[in-house]
């Protein structure tokens, strides 16, 4: 009998389909570790780099939802956080991997990863937010000031990290020394940090969507259940990502210097495999007329993405003696700073329309042309 009532029990616990996690989000992580452990042990065998590919993509994807589902239940603004913490963890695993393969340039590819970041986010995510948002409500408002906090927090980050290293005098060109590099690595931390306080206890409220309550309302939160299954998968997820990226970088950067790809363009591939999944979900909240969850999670994964990319890497090259080129060259700090300044006046009065949508997405599309046609 007491055997008996333990059973319903434990099959309450069993992680099952649901609606925040439907099948696909239980099995895909799963089937992905089997893939890699499988490919890890029978390579080198046809078609292991497409293989390797694919696990690196639906990796992102599966954490990318399941740290959305915990996002859910933390609620705004921890949720995009939570998020951007996803995300940097797989941008600093894509990035350290492809430095440790040796090949193509490895001292910018932090460097033109991060800025590819920040035009991906700050030009083409809000370009279509604000473009979709204005195209079906006409107007959308947010809270003025957490984006003025965030903007100012950026831009110093921007300033320390791409701007900076270029008009240094202790060592030639666009690097720090290990001194500055060290530096610059604390403050950003610092900045980083500071920001997070600012947006999770201090002035919360900044963040909150405007005229709602702290609750979540726009959707039921999931379940506890659903919160435990969604921690451990994110886990599986982000070790297939570690794992599939470490193995398949070497092939990736081979394949674009044979086919002459520009300099910057494992950066973007980067980004953009990272920050797709992202992005679909700040889309989808302007198309719902949430907006300030969209820039929270543009915005604050832009900060969160150079607070802690930044100092993750500069902390491992140090230890492993690795030299980092961080300064952007001159047509890059123009695209930065435009970016900058139309973003701080696109967002300026805490309404939008479809007109700054456009703006910012030609910028991304300016971006994007110059990049592989210099």
């Amino acid at each position: 009998m007491a055997l008996s009532s333990k059973l319903p029990h434990a099959s309450v616990m069993m992680i099952r389909p649901s609606a925040h996690n439907p099948g696909w989000s239980l099995l895909l992580p799963i089937v992905t570790l089997v893939v890699l452990i499988v490919a890890e042990i029978f390579k080198p065998f046809p078609g292991v780099t497409a293989v390797l590919a694919a696990i690196v993509v639906a990796g992102v994807v599966s954490a990318v939802h399941h740290a959305e589902v915990i996002a859910h239940k933390v609620g705004e603004p921890f949720g995009t956080l939570v998020l951007a913490l996803a995300v940097t963890v797989i941008e600093c695993s894509l990035i350290i991997s492809m430095m440790m393969s040796g090949h193509g340039d490895v001292a910018t590819l932090p460097r033109d990863t991060v800025f590819a970041g920040v035009m991906i986010l700050l030009t083409g995510v809000i370009g279509v937010c604000l473009l979709a948002g204005g195209r079906r409500h006409h107007v959308q408002e947010f809270k003025l000031d957490g984006i003025n906090a965030a903007l100012g927090t950026l831009a110093a980050i921007l300033a320390f990290t791409l701007i900076l290293p270029n008009f240094t005098t202790t060592t030639p060109g666009p690097s720090y020394d290990r001194k500055q590099m060290l530096f610059i690595a604390i403050a950003t931390l610092v900045l980083f940090a500071a920001f997070t306080f600012f947006q999770t206890v201090r002035h919360r409220d900044y963040f909150l969507p405007p005229g709602h309550d702290e609750e979540d309302t726009h959707a039921d939160p999931p379940s506890g259940r659903d919160v435990v299954a969604s921690s451990v998968l994110l886990l599986i997820s982000l070790v297939c990502v570690v794992l599939g990226a470490e193995t398949v970088s070497p092939t990736v950067e081979l394949a674009l210097e044979n086919v002459g790809a520009p300099a910057g363009t494992v950066g973007i591939l980067i980004a953009a495999i990272v920050l797709l999944p992202e992005g679909v979900a700040a889309v989808r909240s302007a198309h719902a007329n949430r907006l300030q969850t969209s820039l929270n999670l543009a915005v604050g994964s832009t900060i969160a993405t150079i607070g802690l990319t930044i100092p993750t890497v500069t902390l491992i090259s140090l230890y492993k003696g690795w030299s980092l080129s961080m300064g952007l060259p001159p047509m890059g700090m123009v695209l930065l700073m435009v970016t900058l300044f139309i973003t701080s006046i696109s967002l300026r009065t805490g309404r939008t329309s479809i007109l700054p949508g456009i703006v910012h997405l030609v910028l991304f599309a300016a971006y994007l042309f110059l990049s592989f046609v210099p």
